[in-house]
C-alpha cells in the first residue's frame, strides 16, 4: 500500500522534524533549524548535553520539552513519541551532528510514522556524507553510504570483499584510532593504487583533506597521531577491476596443464586481466 502524507507548516500541526544540525561550524545552521529549535513542542535528541551546548552556541531558548533518543533506548522511546505526535504534538529530531537517520538515529520513527499514518518531513541540513564526497575529487555521479565498517578484522575483510567490484565512489566513517587498520584492510582489498580521500574535521578550523592513493593513504596514517571525526572516501572499481575472478578460472587451469605453478598461473592471469590475485586463487580453488 502507498502512503502519503503533507507536511504541516507550523509547530503545532502534529508532525515529526527531521532536522540537520552543523558537523562543525556552527555558522551552517539554517534560519528554519534555528526557528524549530524555539518552537518545537518536543525535541529528541541523541546526546542532550549536545543539544545544549548547540542552543547556547545559537543563542536559542528552547520552550519545548527535551528527551534523549538514541540508539540504546529508540525502540522503547518511539511507541511513545508516535503517542505525542498523534496527539497533535510537534516533535523535532536531531542527532549530534548531520542528518539524522543517515548512520544515526531516526530511521525507526520514520518507519514507525509512515506506518501509523503521521506526517514526517524534514529541515535540511549538513551532510558529513555529502561534504567528504564533494571535497575528495572523485566522481560524485554515482556513489553509495558504506558507514562504519566491522571492527573485526575477519568481519571487516568479508564486507570489504564483497566491495571489490563496486563501481561506485564509496563513503566511509571510521574513528581516529581505527583509521590506520581501516586504511590497510582498504588498501588489501582494492590494490594500493586505487584512489581514495581521507576528509577530517570537516568544516572545523582544523579541516584537513588528503586525497591520494590508498597505499599512500596508509604510510601518513602510520607516520601521523590523526584525530578529529573522519570521513573516507574511495573510488569504484574499474570496468576492468570489477570483472568476476570466477570468468577467469580456465586461463589458469590452461596454465597449469602446462606445467605452471598455480601460484605463477594465477598471478599471471590477474596481471594480464587486471582482477585480483587473492579473489583468482580463491574461485581456482572453488572451482575444484
Amino acid at each position: 500500500m502507498v502512503t502519503t502524507t503533507t507536511p504541516g507548516t507550523t509547530a503545532g500541526a502534529g508532525l515529526i522534524v527531521l532536522a540537520g544540525t552543523p558537523i562543525g561550524n556552527m555558522g551552517d545552521a539554517s534560519h528554519r533549524l534555528i526557528e524549530w529549535l524555539g518552537t518545537a513542542q518536543i525535541i529528541a535528541a541523541e546526546d542532550t548535553r549536545r543539544l545544549h551546548r548547540l542552543v547556547q552556541a545559537l543563542g536559542v531558548e528552547v520552550t519545548g520539552k527535551i528527551i534523549s533518543y538514541h540508539e540504546h533506548n529508540e525502540t522503547a522511546r518511539t511507541p511513545e513519541l508516535l503517542a505525542e505526535v498523534a496527539a497533535g504534538k510537534s516533535l523535532l529530531l536531531v542527532t549530534d551532528a548531520g542528518m539524522p537517520a543517515v548512520s544515526d538515529p531516526g530511521y525507526r520513527l520514520v518507519q514507525a510514522a509512515a506506518e501509523a499514518g503521521l506526517t514526517v518531513t524534514a529541515v535540511p541540513g549538513p551532510s558529513a556524507v555529502l561534504t567528504a564526497l564533494a571535497l575528495s575529487g572523485l566522481p560524485t555521479d554515482r556513489f553509495c553510504f558504506e558507514g562504519f565498517l566491522p571492527r573485526k578484522a575477519g568481519e571487516r575483510a568479508a564486507r570489504l570483499q564483497a566491495l571489490a567490484s563496486e563501481e561506485r565512489t564509496m563513503v566511509f566513517f571510521e574513528a581516529p584510532h581505527r583509521l590506520e587498520p581501516m586504511l590497510r584492510a582498504l588498501k588489501e582489498a582494492f590494490t594500493e593504487a586505487r584512489p581514495a580521500a581521507v576528509a577530517r574535521e570537516m568544516t572545523k578550523t582544523y579541516e584537513e583533506v588528503l586525497r591520494a592513493p590508498l597505499g599512500e593513504l596508509v604510510q601518513w596514517a602510520e607516520n601521523n597521531e590523526v584525530r578529529g571525526e573522519i570521513a573516507v572516501v574511495v573510488a569504484g572499481a574499474s570496468a576492468s577491476t570489477a570483472q568476476n575472478p570466477a570468468d577467469h578460472v580456465a586461463a589458469v587451469n590452461l596454465l597449469l596443464t602446462q606445467g605452471i605453478r598455480l601460484k605463477d598461473a594465477v598471478a599471471a592471469v590477474a596481471e594480464s586481466e587486471r582482477v585480483s590475485k587473492r579473489e583468482l586463487y580463491a574461485a581456482v580453488l572453488a572451482a575444484r
